[in-house]
Formats: structure tokens, C-alpha cells, sequence
């Protein structure tokens, strides 16, 4: 998998902004990890389909301002091309705009604790994956492993409720024709 996400110029270039600002447990995760993963598997251009790059980061300090001067950071060392791509948030502050912004509630869930932790919240298994330099290494979290990912199969999160899975999954799989949506199982 490593060799697929170094082959991928614009998420590498994104890594690197994210460790040299040296983001308190920075992570890149979702749409910016598996499309070029999905994209090597059909034969297609690294970059094909990517809309953004999702980046993570964990402060305590959860307050709108913090957070802000995080992302004005972020842009601020981005090209001119990356700074309306890249997306930063601060996941201990999730829980606190997430019902609003999208019109759900944070599925119950108590705040984060860290930045992986937001990748066992994501829709389906196949999009929590995300990754982070480290030096010039790549470190992987994926915490529903990664055969997911590989086989294109987009299954519902298994320990959350599937609010907007089916929604979610159309639209990736009209980018992605091969992919494979497991259906959700019915509420009993």
C-alpha cells in the first residue's frame, strides 16, 4: 500500500505540509487515502476522483479560535493550487459542530480522544483508513483492517449506525463503477 500512496504526487505533497507544521497527531484520512488505493486497483491516474484531502488533528483545545488559526496555518503553507483542497479539522472538536453541520448527531458518541479514533466513525470500512509521514515513513491506521479497501467493497460501518451509508456509497460508486456496496442490514 505504501508504494500506491507514495505514487500519488498531490497526497504526498499534502503529507509533507502536514509534517513539517508538525500537527499535533495530524492525519490524512478518507477520500485522499483509498480513491488512489481504488485508482491503482482499476488502472486509473493516482488522482482520479479526489475531491479533497481530509486532514485530522488532535487539540484539547476545542475552541472555534484554535481551530482556526490551525487551519489559516495549514492554508497559509499550501500552494495557491491545494489551499481550497485541503480541509483541517480539529477531531476533539467533532462532536461539538457536527450535528449542525450535517443535521444528525454525532451518532452518541463520546468526543475523540484522537485523530484515528475518528476513522472508526467513518460510513464504511473501506474509507477509514487514513495516514501520516513520519520522518520519510508512511504510518497506516485502518481499524477495520484493509481487504476492504483492496476488494473496492463498500460495507457499512459495523460499529456505528449507517445513517447516509447508501448515499455515501452511490456517490463513490459512481466514480468507481467497480465497487461493490454490501447492502445495510435492516434495523430489527
Amino acid at each position: 500500500m505504501e508504494g500506491i500512496l507514495r505514487a500519488a504526487p498531490t497526497l504526498m505533497r499534502v503529507l509533507r505540509i502536514i509534517r513539517d507544521l508538525e500537527l499535533p497527531d495530524g492525519l490524512v484520512m478518507s477520500g485522499a487515502v483509498y480513491q488512489p488505493v481504488w485508482n491503482h486497483v482499476t488502472g486509473r491516474d493516482p488522482e482520479y476522483g479526489l475531491k479533497d484531502f481530509d486532514v485530522g488533528y488532535f487539540d484539547p483545545d476545542i475552541s472555534y479560535d484554535a481551530e482556526d488559526a490551525v487551519i489559516r496555518r495549514v492554508a497559509a503553507a499550501c500552494p495557491a493550487e491545494l489551499r481550497d483542497l485541503v480541509e483541517v479539522r480539529n477531531q476533539a472538536r467533532v462532536h461539538v459542530w457536527f450535528e449542525k453541520h450535517f443535521g444528525r448527531p454525532y451518532e452518541s458518541y463520546t468526543p475523540l480522544t484522537h485523530s484515528a479514533e475518528a476513522l472508526e466513525r467513518f460510513t464504511a470500512t473501506a474509507f477509514a483508513v487514513g495516514v501520516r509521514l513520519s520522518g520519510d515513513r508512511l504510518r497506516i491506521d485502518a481499524p477495520f483492517g484493509l481487504d476492504d479497501l483492496f476488494a473496492m467493497r463498500l460495507r457499512p460501518n459495523p460499529i456505528r449506525a449507517t445513517t447516509g451509508f447508501e448515499g455515501t456509497a452511490a456517490a463513490a460508486r459512481a466514480r468507481w463503477p467497480e465497487a461493490t456496496i454490501v447492502p445495510a442490514s435492516p434495523v430489527s
